[in-house]
């Protein structure tokens, strides 16, 4: 087996539980913002998580709750100034500090950079999401510990497509066989699965039903960061299994 060269984290429900008290709450506020009278709780958010991507899964409700406003020619420019705003109180719910990073992600970060391992981000959130992010649980040079940042429509296809990943290695230079994707859904699994990557599972509130069939290691939400950090080390000090 090739030596791990680097770690290609997703972000929402990997590095931080962001889906069901971040994005989903930011979306409820665009709507309202904008006078539409949806609104996606809990259990709907789950379904809907199925669509990847924000403007997709706007696309994907709308077509099957609101099909006049879905086929109204002006629909694609709502669609783009809902998830502007969505965007916008996205990044100030981040920022009021109220999604801090799961457990051990901050550590197992901090080691694999300590062991020379390279680290990058494969997404389909926008780059500002991350950047919020990182900026507001790792401070702000927090960006600058990955390498290689893939993130919103950098490419065209989102996950369960490959696209995302492959963008990734190329920047990175480096071959699947020598990367390692960390990832809670099975969307994000099939994604690094289809560009030839193993992926660890750490799993996220919403990923509880999800089929992880061909994943690496399916780890416990609370303590899956930490433990992918146990497993990266024994890989690294040559204990592979």
């Amino acid at each position: 087996m090739t030596t791990l060269q680097a770690i290609i984290f997703d972000v929402d429900g990997t590095l931080a539980e962001t889906e069901r008290d971040g994005h989903r709450p930011a979306f409820n506020r665009a709507f309202a913002e904008a006078g539409l009278d949806w609104y996606w709780d809990e259990e709907r958010y789950g379904r809907l998580l199925t669509v990847t991507g924000g403007k997709e899964r706007i696309r994907h409700y709308a077509a099957l709750h609101a099909p006049q406003i879905a086929a109204d020619p002006g629909f694609p420019a709502l669609v783009q100034r809902l998830h502007a705003a969505k965007t916008r109180h996205y990044v100030a719910l981040v920022e009021a500090g109220g999604l801090p990073l799961r457990p051990g992600v901050r550590t197992l970060i901090d080691g694999a950079r300590q062991a020379g391992i390279r680290l990058a981000i494969a997404t389909t959130t926008t780059p500002e999401n991350v950047d919020a992010l990182l900026r507001a649980t790792l401070g702000p040079a927090a960006a600058g510990c990955f390498e290689v940042i893939g993130a919103g429509d950098i490419v065209p296809a989102k996950k369960p497509a490959p696209d995302i990943y492959h963008w990734v290695l190329e920047q990175l230079a480096l071959p699947a066989s020598a990367c390692l994707a960390i990832e809670d859904s099975e969307n994000g699994l099939r994604a690094a699965l289809g560009a030839g990557l193993r992926c660890l599972i750490t799993v996220s509130e919403y990923g509880r039903e999800d089929d992880f069939t061909g994943a690496t290691a399916v780890l416990p939400a609370g303590d899956g960061v930490r433990l992918a950090g146990l497993l990266i080390a024994g890989e690294r000090s040559g204990s592979r299994g």
